[in-house]
């Protein structure tokens, strides 16, 4: 598999979480952990279905505990992290906060071997980030001191995802059918701390569930596979700036099923993410790095 074919794989990623807020809109009134420990049993069972399909199930037997404790970190802490500052702040500022992690790949992948920082990674990656920001801003609310807490939260979120994606290229040996593993042991996870914090509260009509079933599939899911197979063997500066193009599509998203509706602000937005993409994209290929095999390729 080529350099270019992984990263293409892992932006699926992308595509898939652009639908996220979508879903869980509809799954509405199910809480937060609840429908964590619920989307992620049905992303872990793809996974496993898949793994059994292909006959590769006996390699999981060769990974260290460690490789699956890390993953169970990574997905449960990014998620209790991200609900948790949800809840104790305003969700636009700590969006904004949560969504630092694109930038941190970029920044943190320099530290990687073989890979290399160039200015149009960093330029990108602002770009980027103030597109990003004026969606998830919208109006610009203040950031009041009360809700500190909820922030500290938001960037312990943003590290954590950020970390999980660059260390998961440190560990590029493991192969992606552990992620069913991480996404079963972090259902179970927040199922428990749900039974501890939350009242049950099932989806109460078949848009609600379906809405559940489609979080499994692909943003809770899916996802999760194709972009372990970008940040192992894919361009992960590059990966990291494309991320922005996530609330972006978010946006389009809830404007197209009629929950938003189109401002100047969204096109500005677009046409800054849109840059800063195309400017990490040309950083890379001066790099000499589009075409490059990969190491399990």
């Amino acid at each position: 598999m080529t350099r270019t074919n992984a990263t293409a794989i892992g932006f699926i990623a992308v595509l898939l979480w652009a639908l996220l807020a979508l879903f869980t809109v509809g799954s509405a009134p199910v809480p937060p952990l609840q429908l964590t420990a619920m989307s992620f049993a049905i992303g872990g069972a793809i996974g496993v279905v898949w793994t059994l399909i292909s006959g590769r199930a006996s390699l999981l037997r060769s990974v260290s505990w460690k490789v699956y404790a890390f993953g169970t970190v990574g997905l449960f802490g990014y998620h209790l992290f991200y609900f948790s500052a949800l809840r104790l702040a305003p969700p636009a500022q700590a969006g904004l906060i949560a969504y630092l992690w694109p930038l941190l790949i970029v920044l943190m992948s320099g530290l990687l071997p073989g890979e290399s920082l160039r200015a149009g990674h960093l330029i990108g990656g602002a770009l980027g980030f103030a597109g990003a920001a004026l969606i998830i801003l919208g109006d610009g609310e203040s950031f009041g001191g009360a809700a500190l807490p909820g922030y500290v939260m938001a960037l312990i979120c943003a590290f954590f995802w950020s970390g999980y994606s660059i260390l998961s290229r440190r560990i590029g040996q493991a192969p992606t059918e552990t992620v069913a593993v991480f996404c079963l042991a972090t259902a179970v996870l927040a199922g428990i701390s749900h039974l501890l914090v939350e009242e049950t509260v099932l989806p109460a009509t078949a848009l609600g569930w379906a809405s559940v079933l489609a979080l499994g599939l692909g943003p809770v899911g899916l996802a999760f596979y194709v972009w372990d197979i970008g940040v192992k063997k894919g361009d992960i500066q590059l990966l990291g700036v494309a991320s922005y193009a996530a609330p972006l599509l978010s946006t389009l998203a809830l404007v197209l099923a009629g929950l938003a509706t189109p401002t100047p602000r969204l096109l500005l937005a677009a046409a800054l993410i849109t840059g800063g993409a195309a400017l990490a994209a040309w950083a890379s290929t001066r790099s000499g790095k589009g075409s490059t095999p990969s190491s399990d390729g």
